[in-house]
Protein backbone atom coordinates (compact mmCIF):
# COMPACT_ATOMS: atom_id res chain seq x y z
CA UNK A 1 0.00 0.00 0.00
CA UNK A 2 1.76 3.16 -1.23
CA UNK A 3 1.62 6.70 0.13
CA UNK A 4 0.92 9.25 -2.64
CA UNK A 5 -0.91 12.60 -2.87
CA UNK A 6 -2.03 14.48 0.20
CA UNK A 7 -5.70 13.68 -0.25
CA UNK A 8 -5.90 10.29 -2.00
CA UNK A 9 -8.69 7.81 -1.26
CA UNK A 10 -7.96 4.54 0.48
CA UNK A 11 -9.63 1.34 -0.72
CA UNK A 12 -10.55 -0.13 2.64
CA UNK A 13 -13.74 -0.50 4.66
CA UNK A 14 -15.83 -0.14 1.53
CA UNK A 15 -15.86 3.45 0.27
CA UNK A 16 -14.47 5.09 3.40
CA UNK A 17 -11.77 7.69 2.65
CA UNK A 18 -9.35 8.39 5.47
CA UNK A 19 -6.94 11.30 5.78
CA UNK A 20 -3.82 10.98 7.95
CA UNK A 21 -0.92 13.07 9.21
CA UNK A 22 1.30 11.96 6.35
CA UNK A 23 0.26 11.98 2.68
CA UNK A 24 -2.46 9.37 2.26
CA UNK A 25 -1.82 5.74 1.35
CA UNK A 26 -3.18 4.23 -1.83
CA UNK A 27 -3.26 0.60 -2.93
CA UNK A 28 -0.48 -0.80 -5.09
CA UNK A 29 1.12 -3.79 -3.42
CA UNK A 30 0.80 -6.16 -6.37
CA UNK A 31 3.31 -4.51 -8.69
CA UNK A 32 7.08 -4.16 -8.37
CA UNK A 33 8.87 -1.15 -9.83
CA UNK A 34 10.34 -3.03 -12.79
CA UNK A 35 14.02 -3.22 -11.84
CA UNK A 36 16.36 -5.21 -9.65
CA UNK A 37 18.85 -4.41 -6.92
CA UNK A 38 19.15 -1.33 -4.75
CA UNK A 39 16.56 1.34 -5.47
CA UNK A 40 14.12 -1.20 -6.86
CA UNK A 41 14.00 -4.29 -4.61
CA UNK A 42 15.30 -2.51 -1.52
CA UNK A 43 16.60 0.87 -0.44
CA UNK A 44 19.40 1.91 1.89
CA UNK A 45 18.47 4.11 4.85
CA UNK A 46 20.76 7.13 5.22
CA UNK A 47 21.38 8.20 7.87
CA UNK A 48 20.73 4.86 9.52
CA UNK A 49 17.64 4.50 11.69
CA UNK A 50 17.90 3.61 15.40
CA UNK A 51 17.52 -0.02 16.46
CA UNK A 52 16.14 -1.48 19.67
CA UNK A 53 17.59 -4.98 19.49
CA UNK A 54 20.01 -6.46 22.00
CA UNK A 55 23.71 -6.62 21.17
CA UNK A 56 24.45 -9.33 18.64
CA UNK A 57 20.88 -9.33 17.27
CA UNK A 58 19.80 -8.15 13.81
CA UNK A 59 16.56 -6.22 14.09
CA UNK A 60 13.73 -6.61 11.58
CA UNK A 61 10.76 -4.25 11.90
CA UNK A 62 7.45 -4.62 10.11
CA UNK A 63 5.75 -1.25 9.70
CA UNK A 64 2.01 -1.80 9.33
CA UNK A 65 -1.47 -0.36 9.84
CA UNK A 66 -4.47 -2.29 11.14
CA UNK A 67 -6.67 -0.76 8.44
CA UNK A 68 -4.37 -1.79 5.57
CA UNK A 69 -5.84 -4.74 3.61
CA UNK A 70 -2.38 -5.73 2.38
CA UNK A 71 -1.06 -5.88 5.95
CA UNK A 72 -4.03 -8.11 6.83
CA UNK A 73 -3.34 -10.39 3.87
CA UNK A 74 0.34 -10.64 4.84
CA UNK A 75 -0.31 -11.69 8.47
CA UNK A 76 -0.63 -15.50 8.05
CA UNK A 77 2.57 -15.83 6.01
CA UNK A 78 4.39 -13.38 8.28
CA UNK A 79 3.51 -15.36 11.40
CA UNK A 80 4.88 -18.58 9.91
CA UNK A 81 7.99 -16.78 8.70
CA UNK A 82 8.67 -15.29 12.14
CA UNK A 83 8.53 -18.77 13.69
CA UNK A 84 11.46 -19.82 11.48
CA UNK A 85 13.73 -16.85 12.12
CA UNK A 86 17.26 -17.72 13.27
CA UNK A 87 18.33 -16.96 16.82
CA UNK A 88 20.32 -13.87 15.86
CA UNK A 89 17.28 -12.07 14.39
CA UNK A 90 14.98 -9.91 16.54
CA UNK A 91 11.55 -9.16 15.03
CA UNK A 92 9.01 -6.56 16.10
CA UNK A 93 5.98 -4.81 14.65
CA UNK A 94 5.55 -1.02 14.58
CA UNK A 95 2.19 0.55 13.75
CA UNK A 96 2.44 3.69 11.61
CA UNK A 97 0.65 6.94 12.55
CA UNK A 98 -1.16 7.43 9.24
CA UNK A 99 -4.86 7.23 8.50
CA UNK A 100 -6.92 6.29 11.60
CA UNK A 101 -4.37 7.46 14.15
CA UNK A 102 -6.32 5.83 16.99
CA UNK A 103 -5.32 2.44 15.53
CA UNK A 104 -1.68 3.19 16.33
CA UNK A 105 -2.58 3.96 19.93
CA UNK A 106 -4.68 0.77 20.03
CA UNK A 107 -1.72 -1.35 18.94
CA UNK A 108 0.66 0.12 21.49
CA UNK A 109 -1.96 -0.21 24.22
CA UNK A 110 -2.29 -3.90 23.44
CA UNK A 111 1.49 -4.16 23.24
CA UNK A 112 1.89 -2.56 26.67
CA UNK A 113 -0.68 -5.00 28.10
CA UNK A 114 1.05 -8.01 26.55
CA UNK A 115 -1.99 -8.61 24.32
CA UNK A 116 -0.79 -7.57 20.86
CA UNK A 117 0.03 -11.15 19.91
CA UNK A 118 -3.31 -12.59 20.99
CA UNK A 119 -5.63 -9.74 20.03
CA UNK A 120 -4.26 -8.32 16.78
CA UNK A 121 -5.96 -11.02 14.69
CA UNK A 122 -9.28 -10.07 16.28
CA UNK A 123 -8.64 -6.39 15.55
CA UNK A 124 -7.77 -7.12 11.91
CA UNK A 125 -10.87 -9.30 11.54
CA UNK A 126 -13.15 -6.70 13.11
CA UNK A 127 -11.94 -4.02 10.71
CA UNK A 128 -11.74 -6.01 7.49
CA UNK A 129 -14.40 -8.69 7.94
CA UNK A 130 -16.96 -7.05 10.25
CA UNK A 131 -16.56 -3.50 8.87
CA UNK A 132 -16.02 -2.17 12.38
CA UNK A 133 -13.90 0.99 12.06
CA UNK A 134 -12.60 0.77 15.65
CA UNK A 135 -11.93 4.49 15.47
CA UNK A 136 -12.77 5.35 19.10
CA UNK A 137 -11.46 3.98 22.41
CA UNK A 138 -15.01 2.97 23.35
CA UNK A 139 -15.45 0.87 20.19
CA UNK A 140 -12.09 -0.76 20.85
CA UNK A 141 -13.01 -1.49 24.47
CA UNK A 142 -16.33 -3.02 23.38
CA UNK A 143 -14.56 -5.40 21.01
CA UNK A 144 -11.87 -6.39 23.47
CA UNK A 145 -14.33 -6.87 26.32
CA UNK A 146 -16.12 -9.48 24.20
CA UNK A 147 -12.84 -11.39 24.19
CA UNK A 148 -12.18 -11.20 27.91
CA UNK A 149 -10.12 -8.00 28.21
CA UNK A 150 -10.98 -5.80 31.17
CA UNK A 151 -12.60 -2.67 29.77
CA UNK A 152 -11.35 -0.23 32.41
CA UNK A 153 -7.84 -1.64 32.34
CA UNK A 154 -7.73 -1.17 28.57
CA UNK A 155 -9.06 2.40 28.68
CA UNK A 156 -6.63 3.36 31.45
CA UNK A 157 -3.72 1.94 29.48
CA UNK A 158 -4.92 3.61 26.28
CA UNK A 159 -4.75 7.03 27.95
CA UNK A 160 -1.47 6.38 29.77
CA UNK A 161 1.78 8.29 29.42
CA UNK A 162 3.62 5.06 28.66
CA UNK A 163 1.48 4.33 25.62
CA UNK A 164 1.75 7.91 24.38
CA UNK A 165 5.52 7.59 24.65
CA UNK A 166 5.49 4.39 22.58
CA UNK A 167 3.37 6.13 19.96
CA UNK A 168 5.79 9.04 19.72
CA UNK A 169 8.80 6.74 19.39
CA UNK A 170 7.04 4.79 16.65
CA UNK A 171 6.40 8.00 14.74
CA UNK A 172 10.06 8.94 15.05
CA UNK A 173 11.17 5.50 13.86
CA UNK A 174 8.86 5.58 10.83
CA UNK A 175 10.28 8.99 9.95
CA UNK A 176 13.87 7.76 10.41
CA UNK A 177 13.21 4.85 8.04
CA UNK A 178 11.43 7.24 5.62
CA UNK A 179 8.46 4.89 5.43
CA UNK A 180 6.26 5.67 2.42
CA UNK A 181 3.83 2.76 2.50
CA UNK A 182 2.77 -0.33 4.40
CA UNK A 183 3.54 -3.13 4.83
CA UNK A 184 7.25 -2.26 4.76
CA UNK A 185 10.17 -4.02 6.43
CA UNK A 186 13.13 -2.27 8.02
CA UNK A 187 16.33 -4.23 8.52
CA UNK A 188 18.98 -3.28 11.08
CA UNK A 189 18.29 0.42 10.62
CA UNK A 190 20.03 0.15 7.24
CA UNK A 191 17.56 -1.12 4.65
CA UNK A 192 13.89 -1.16 3.70
CA UNK A 193 11.98 -3.48 1.39
CA UNK A 194 8.31 -4.26 0.84
CA UNK A 195 5.83 -6.36 -1.14
CA UNK A 196 5.18 -3.35 -3.37
CA UNK A 197 8.90 -3.23 -4.27
CA UNK A 198 9.28 -7.00 -4.68
CA UNK A 199 5.94 -7.81 -6.30
CA UNK A 200 4.63 -10.27 -3.71
CA UNK A 201 4.60 -11.03 0.00
CA UNK A 202 6.77 -14.11 -0.39
CA UNK A 203 9.39 -12.28 -2.43
CA UNK A 204 9.51 -9.48 0.15
CA UNK A 205 10.17 -11.94 2.98
CA UNK A 206 12.92 -13.55 0.91
CA UNK A 207 14.49 -10.14 0.37
CA UNK A 208 14.39 -9.49 4.12
CA UNK A 209 16.33 -12.72 4.58
CA UNK A 210 18.87 -11.57 1.98
CA UNK A 211 19.31 -8.23 3.70
CA UNK A 212 19.65 -9.90 7.11
CA UNK A 213 22.39 -12.11 5.67
CA UNK A 214 24.10 -9.06 4.24
CA UNK A 215 24.11 -7.40 7.67
CA UNK A 216 25.29 -10.66 9.24
CA UNK A 217 28.29 -10.73 6.90
CA UNK A 218 29.08 -7.07 7.53
CA UNK A 219 28.35 -6.09 3.94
Amino acid sequence: MKRSARRAAVATLGQVALIGLAPTLTSGVAFAQGGTGEGFEFKSVKPTAPVDAAAGKIEVVEFFWYGCPHCYQLEPALKEWVKRLPADVSFRKVHVPWQVQAHQQLFFTLDSMGLAGSMSDRVFAAIHNDRNKLDTPEAMADLLARHGVDRKQFLDAYASFGVRTKVQRARELAAAYKIEGVPTFGVAGRFVTSPSMMGSNGAALKMVETLVDRVRKGA
